[in-house]
């Protein structure tokens, strides 16, 4: 065994029996490296990554490697979702060696850590004129040994290059022409025969689908609205979609929305819930809201942990080949169904030959990927509400569950719980469902509770009753999001109360006071090569997309000067690289709405429990609301809401009925008591 034994990570402990005598990121293995002169070999990827699985098994499990590996150098493990950070700064110093980047990701380092090669997966022999590592492993060994100065030039040029390209004076104005420009771009990409906005291979990026519906309520320029619809219905109805046991897989290998490399996320699962859940609201189809409450419903299901958070992930592979679990034969699918397998099979596009093909050879395997054909969203519809297919579904399910399952990840990762948070009380808010609003407030309570230090700051990781890794800014951007999502279900004035230490938080160890910039690590975090601040909209939102909208958002709903100015001075330290390329800012360009469009606050002041209130909060929670927040003030316990929101003070009951305020640019209209009347006003103000 190697020095991973004690880790929690689940991907670090997938390489425990390893031959290569693997190290954490620790101080014990740099001082190694420095002692012994040798070279670091960093490896980083995460324990549901498929082709982090390939190499591992065709060169760590592999003695020849290992050999080398033990013999020249000191090899160091890292899970790029316990420490983004560390995979922040070296992913990027892949992408500017090689322009381009991904895992596992692979750095050779001089003794003192300064990166001098970067590349990707690696196998064990060479193969198309690139070399493998029994030959890179033996020539860079050899350099360092012939011409160590040489090395050491080329990490300190590298490192210099990385550390100057953080430094900018220059300053944009983020405004509404950008939202414009990234519309057209997004337009211009757009698949208009598959959905989605690439060739292959295509990744679910919902950040991309909600901008355009924002936009598309603005403008109402239909085509905004049908590019997200189309995608919407192709990946519902496509193999990237489990459509059995729901839930989407990473992303499809092919243009048509296919072929998945099936491992799950949590992430990918929290991310499209607001997707499917704004479409439904704009066009009232059925199927998208189905579609939320079955991702939820795979949440809920298996990917729930006894303490109350949710796991991260789900393999690819189970019994060491990827997506077994989710094929079927066409043989096997008429053992489960009997007659009823010939219509299931002609609507689920099952072939005795297989629909899957092979990623490495191309050749078909007999297994099939179930999905739809739907040639448009009211076919989709017809087709949804058809439940003939539903019994023979669920005999599948069943009969899948006597299977091996793929592994699964079941750390607990505080931002992706954050993004779940929203998930649940968005769902909840809008489709009615009370059970959605408990799922959120219990994935806060553990967060809250149990991944917190004495001083209030957050962890990012716990697993098997340990917590570990201090949080970085997405950890509490997209906590704080959530229980500001969680207030404006369910108006507990706890969650926005947490809400607010947690973005104080923020402000105090990530925000830069003087240019405005939110940094990933806190200022009393780890030294890295360069602090990383990430801003792109990638997989998931930027921290910095989610801290804008938290707060332009607490600005509204305490009146405190200090939310507004922050959010100003963050959206000014990143207006240069998102005038450059709006379309890799889709969630900025969101969040930015907050500052550079109408906004509105509306109190609602009532007896809790009265038939008054609920149904005047009732009308709020059903509005479509762009740029509005919501404060509910209980007569029964005016401070609670007061001692956070003190603008609310002088709001009272009218005619001893549930009253609304509804203000706009810090001033207020007449007090409402008509929950119709709010509602006409509410939709009719500018977005």
């Amino acid at each position: 065994m190697n020095h991973l034994q004690t880790e929690k990570s689940p991907y670090l402990l997938q390489h425990i029996n390893n031959p290569v005598d693997w190290y954490p990121w620790s101080e014990s293995a740099f001082e190694r490296a420095r002692n012994e002169n040798k070279l670091i070999f960093l490896s980083v990827g995460y324990s549901t990554c498929h082709w982090c699985h390939v190499m591992a098994h065709e060169c760590f499990e592999d003695a020849e490697v290992a050999e080398l590996l033990n013999r020249d150098y000191v090899s160091i493990k890292v899970d790029r979702e316990e420490r983004p950070d560390i995979d922040q700064v070296y992913m990027e110093v892949c992408q500017r060696l090689t322009n381009s980047g991904g895992w596992p990701l692979t750095i050779i380092m001089t003794p003192d850590a300064l990166p001098f090669y970067a590349a990707t997966y690696i196998p064990k022999h060479g193969r198309h004129g690139r070399p493998g590592l029994m030959e890179l492993l033996p020539w860079v060994t050899t350099s360092w040994h012939d011409n160590p100065e040489f090395l050491r030039n080329a990490a300190h040029e590298i490192t210099a290059e990385l550390q100057a390209g953080r430094s900018s004076d220059e300053r944009k104005t983020v405004n509404l022409d950008l939202h414009a420009e990234a519309e057209e771009t997004l337009k211009k990409s757009y698949d208009r025969q598959y959905g989605g906005f690439s060739q292959a291979p295509k990744f679910p990026r919902p950040h991309d689908l909600t901008f355009l519906l924002q936009q598309f309520r603005r403008s109402g320029d239909v085509q905004c609205l049908s590019m997200v619809e189309q995608t919407l219905q192709a990946m519902r109805n496509g193999g990237i979609y489990d459509q059995l046991g729901f839930g989407f897989h990473r992303y499809a290998t092919d243009e048509k929305w296919l072929v998945p490399h099936f491992e799950k996320m949590l992430y990918d699962q929290a991310g499209l819930v607001p997707a499917y859940l704004e479409a439904w609201q704009i066009t009232g189809a059925d199927i998208y809201a189905a579609t939320v409450h079955e991702i939820l419903a795979y949440l809920l299901r298996d990917m729930t942990a006894p303490e109350g958070g949710l796991f991260s992930a789900e393999d690819a592979d189970s019994e060491g080949v990827e997506g077994k679990f989710y094929l079927w034969s066409k043989a096997e699918i008429e053992d489960v169904l009997g007659a009823k397998a010939t219509d299931f099979c002609k609507t689920y596009n099952v072939l005795t030959a297989g629909n899957y093909h092979d990623e490495m050879t191309g050749k078909t395997t007999g297994g099939n990927i179930l999905h739809r054909s739907t040639p448009d969203v009211a076919e989709a519809e017809k087709s949804f509400a058809d439940e003939a297919f539903a019994a023979s579904r669920k005999l599948l399910f069943e009969e899948r569950k006597k299977r091996v399952r793929p592994h699964l990840d079941d750390k607990i990762i505080t931002a992706w719980n954050g993004m779940a948070i929203s998930a649940f009380a968005n769902a909840g808010r809008m489709l009615g469902d009370r059970g959605y609003l408990t799922g959120a407030q219990r994935i806060a309570d553990f967060i809250l509770t149990t991944m917190r230090n004495q001083d209030g700051r957050l962890f990012r990781r716990y697993r098997q009753g340990e917590v570990a890794v201090s949080a970085f800014s997405e950890d509490y951007a997209f906590l704080a999001r959530g229980l500001l999502d969680l207030y404006a279900a369910d108006f507990d004035p706890q969650n926005l109360a947490q809400a607010i230490e947690i973005a104080q938080l923020l402000k105090q160890y990530f925000q830069d006071p003087e240019s405005g910039q939110l940094y990933d690590t806190p200022s009393d975090g780890e030294q890295l090569l360069v602090r990383p601040s990430s801003t792109y909209d990638g997989a998931t939102p930027a921290a910095s997309s989610i801290v804008l909208e938290v707060f332009a958002r607490l600005f509204l709903l305490t009146g405190a000067p200090i939310w507004q100015t922050a959010a100003e001075q963050l959206l000014q330290s990143v207006s240069t690289k998102v005038s450059r390329y709006p379309t890799g800012y889709t969630q900025l360009l969101q969040s930015a709405n907050w500052l550079l469009r109408p906004t509105r606050e509306v109190v609602i002041v009532g007896v809790h429990g009265e038939s008054s209130t609920e149904i005047m909060l009732s009308a709020v929670r059903n509005c479509k609301m762009p740029q509005t927040v919501v404060i509910y003030k209980a007569v029964d316990d005016p401070e609670a809401i007061a001692a956070l929101a003190p603008f609310t003070c002088h709001m009272h009951i009218v005619n001893e009925l549930a009253t609304a305020y509804v203000c706009q640019n810090f001033t207020c209209d007449q007090p409402l008591n008509d929950a119709e009347e709010l509602q006409v006003i509410l939709n009719s103000l500018p977005g």
